[in-house]
């Protein structure tokens, strides 16, 4: 393969119209730049300057290769320029993965505001209950939630919240009073399935885990946009985040359950690729999204 050196220095010669002068342009030595020279017509295989004692003249083929030239040194330059304006400006587009439910609740809202002050970044947001492959599927940055397991991807934490257990009212009768986690996990419960298990603290301070009941469990789904509905059709107990059912909870449609007791707080994570350079337009939204809400 042709080094696009090669191709500057053949540029510089014909636009300097000698090897000494090429040479002073490009901070070499005159050896240096007629070994690249004759290395560069070794490896086209053609002739590109003619040489005697006072002058270089270009051959048709040295002409019709330098205008070929030209073109592809400010092709390359382009494409490395805008390489470089991925790391240095808020530009292109920002690629981002994370669940149906807090996009909606949260990054659709936050969006609004962060295109507001970076109008010229476009963004493409895909929702999925699956966790992205973020390198295979070319994405600059995943949402997650939860806790954070090990992985070969960068994670800085945004913000967390609370989780609560919930049901229907209705629900809600027939096993009152619910006053202790032991008549919690008796009742009917609604399991998350990328959520095996889950830690509370009780009145004094004594941490414990949820587990419900063998068979108590009847229904487990892959997000908590579903379990949300589910609980609202009294079907079982569910542990949501507050961001998603705080309005359900204020018209009365769902119960929170057990309210002196503490599920362990949930964090929102921002996950990325492990480069050495992270791009402008990631950094910007990661800090954006730190002080969002």
């Amino acid at each position: 393969m042709v080094s696009l050196d090669r191709f500057d220095t053949f540029k510089a010669v014909v636009e300097a119209g000698s090897l000494t002068a090429a040479a002073d342009t490009l901070g070499q030595t005159r050896a240096v730049v007629s070994f690249n020279l004759k290395r560069l017509e070794e490896e086209l295989g053609v002739t590109l300057l003619t040489r005697n004692t006072r002058q270089l003249a270009l051959t048709d083929a040295g002409e019709r290769f330098y205008r070929r030239c030209l073109r592809t040194l400010d092709e390359a330059r382009l494409a490395i320029e805008e390489a470089r304006s991925e790391h240095s400006q808020l530009k292109g587009t920002l690629r981002i993965t994370t669940t149906v439910e807090f996009a909606l609740a949260q990054v659709v809202p936050a969006l609004e505001v962060f295109r507001q002050q970076q109008p010229q970044l476009n963004i493409h947001l895909s929702t999925s209950s699956t966790h992205a492959d973020l390198i295979s599927e070319r994405f600059d940055l995943a949402i997650r939630l939860g806790r954070m397991h090990d992985s070969n991807l960068r994670a800085v934490q945004l913000s967390t919240f609370e989780v609560f257990a919930v049901a229907a009212p209705a629900l809600v009768e027939q096993f009152a009073p619910v006053s202790t986690l032991a008549v919690l996990e008796s009742m009917p419960t609604l399991g998350h399935g990328r959520v095996p298990e889950m830690t509370v603290t009780d009145p004094a301070g004594s941490e414990h885990f949820y587990q419900p009941k063998p068979g108590t469990t009847a229904i487990v789904a892959d997000n908590s946009a579903t379990l949300r509905a589910f609980a609202l059709t009294g079907q079982g107990v569910a542990i949501l985040p507050q961001w998603l059912i705080q309005e359900d909870l204020d018209a009365g449609r769902l119960q929170r359950l057990l309210t002196d007791y503490r599920f362990a707080q949930q964090g929102v994570y921002a996950l990325y690729p492990d480069t050495r350079h992270l791009p402008l337009k990631v950094r910007a939204f990661i800090d954006f999204m730190k002080g969002w809400g």
